[in-house]
């Protein structure tokens, strides 16, 4: 398999950001790791080897990214405001900086899908939704799409528009739902065992269906868990179903 580490200072986040990349055509697979882990999480979990056989193949070329979460919502002495600002820097980073990269590394026209479990399922979707001109699906494997999740109570104007469950209820631009209606891969996946919030999802996607917005929700067996095995499981299962 191909693979490739490139950095860079991020003027978004103002530090230095590694970016890996797997494969040498194919859609782009843009990973959000979880929580507070890095741009090589995916890989050490054994999911980019789950996913070897659609990489190796030209299917997809994958993308994989820092969090900067324990900059921000992982933080826990931080000032909730300023947690805000960073995650909204993150945004910038993404839009601003590494989907350029992405084009530059495949083509002007190469599809986009976000990718993440657990808190970058809520990255994944809040960046498609926020931007569907740019980001052309996603796939949402255990996540919340509240951000008052873990804000810890915080809130804010931003923390609402960073909370897809939330922003998406009310949206009611016709060009944007227009954009997003044009996606065919906006996918929610869970599973229902031990630490999985499929509940989360399904209220997600019944926000969805009240905008007449395509979408798939796939609630996974209780002895699928919050944990790298069910993602392993689900990520490989629908690059081969459903792309």
């Amino acid at each position: 398999m191909q693979r490739q580490i490139t950095s860079w200072y991020s003027p978004s986040l103002q530090k230095e950001m590694p970016i890996a990349t797997y494969g040498h055509y194919g859609f782009a697979l843009l990973l959000v790791p979880t929580a507070a882990a890095d741009f090589l999480e995916y890989e050490r979990f054994q999911l980019i080897e789950s996913i070897a056989p659609y990489i190796n193949s030209g299917k997809c070329k994958v993308f994989s990214i820092n969090s900067i979460n324990n900059e921000s919502w992982m933080n826990y002495g931080m000032d909730g405001r300023h947690k805000m600002i960073r995650h909204l820097q993150f945004n910038e980073y993404v839009y601003n900086e590494v989907v350029p990269f992405i084009r530059n590394n495949t083509s002007q026209d190469t599809l986009i899908f976000t990718c993440g479990a657990s808190f970058g399922a809520l990255h994944s979707a809040n960046l498609f939704f926020k931007r569907p001109d740019m980001i052309n699906g996603v796939i949402a494997m255990s996540g919340v799409y509240d951000l008052m999740e873990y804000s810890r109570g915080y809130y804010d104007e931003d923390v609402y528009f960073n909370s897809p469950i939330r922003y998406m209820a009310n949206l009611s631009d016709h060009h944007i739902l227009e954009q997003i209606r044009r996606s065919h891969h906006i996918h929610l996946l869970s599973g229902s065992g031990a630490y999985e919030d499929p509940e989360a999802a399904r209220r997600f996607a019944g926000v969805l269906y009240s905008k007449n917005i395509w979408y798939e929700l796939d609630i996974w067996g209780a002895d699928m868990r919050h944990d790298w095995p069910t993602w392993r499981d689900m990520l490989p299962y629908y690059l081969s179903t459903r792309f």
